[in-house]
């Protein structure tokens, strides 16, 4: 088939589902990547597909009318201005942690030696972003999931940064990293309360790994706490935490953070004005 109106027939099948401006950014995407011809061509180029590339589509589109995401049918996505593999084991990257990381690089000095803590890394996309953009600065990260930690070992490796990974489960075990303590503590943990997962779209609920997305109902700030018990003994006296977090509960975030002793707590909003994140310091 001619590649405009194949092109055509995937846009008005993806339509049913999505919203126009939706659906032809999704199709620009698949048929960039899956005929290497770049969007100012892709409407203008006469070219027959072979039976392959025809195929090939026609998969991806099967794929994509059950809802399955597109980062996760191509296996990568981009984040900050880099490439990173995903799959069912790891969240999808969004905007909103693009903000978190880039608050984070701005609180710090480029060149400055300094030791940062990324919990629940998942693809570690917010580790090696943060690696860099600060070359100096020496990286762990965690995940509770060895599946995930293998997707942000090769993440690493394709990125060339260099990160120490650990698998760990901060609910559950003390975590023991030898030599000083950090100087920056960042994470975005599950904050999704189950009471939330009927207005969850589909897309995300039903192929994205429920272990990053969902809380309790009642102990919705679990994983901060955790997290703030464990940097009561292992974040610097000038240290600072970074969360992404569920919007609806930043004032208990707030609350929380008094209680331990985080005077210097604000919670910014994201490019859409929702309260997505909180910056934490002493």
């Amino acid at each position: 088939m001619n590649l405009q109106h194949f092109y055509q027939y995937f846009f008005n099948e993806l339509k049913k589902i999505y919203d126009e401006n939706e659906a032809d950014n999704i199709s620009v995407w698949v048929f960039e990547d899956v005929l290497l011809i770049k969007k100012s061509h892709l409407k203008l180029l006469e070219k027959e597909l072979t039976f392959f590339e025809e195929e090939t589509l026609q998969k991806i589109l099967k794929r994509l009318l059950s809802k399955e995401p597109l980062q996760y049918i191509l296996g990568y996505t981009e984040f900050y201005g880099l490439r990173f593999l995903v799959d069912k084991n790891v969240l999808i990257p969004r905007p909103e942690t693009e903000e978190l990381v880039r608050i984070c690089i701005e609180q710090c000095l480029p060149n400055k030696s300094i030791k940062i803590l990324d919990i629940g890394t998942g693809s570690a996309c917010i580790a090696i972003t943060l690696k860099k953009n600060l070359p100096n600065a020496e990286i762990w990260a965690t995940d509770i999931s060895e599946d995930a930690l293998q997707i942000a070992k090769q993440n690493a490796l394709q990125n060339n940064a260099d990160i120490k990974f650990l698998n760990h489960d901060i609910l559950n075990s003390k975590l023991e990293i030898q030599n000083d303590k950090f100087d920056i503590i960042i994470s975005n943990p599950p904050y999704i309360t189950l009471l939330e997962k009927s207005s969850i779209q589909s897309n995300v609920l039903d192929f994205e790994p429920h272990v990053a997305l969902f809380v309790p109902n009642e102990d919705a700030l679990i994983f901060y706490k955790n997290i703030l018990e464990f940097a009561a003994n292992n974040l610097a006296i000038d240290g600072k935490i970074f969360f992404e977090i569920n919007e609806m509960k930043a004032s208990e975030i707030l609350t929380m953070a008094k209680q331990f002793h985080y005077e210097n707590a604000t919670i910014i909003k994201d490019m859409q004005g929702k309260s997505r994140i909180a910056y934490l310091q002493k």
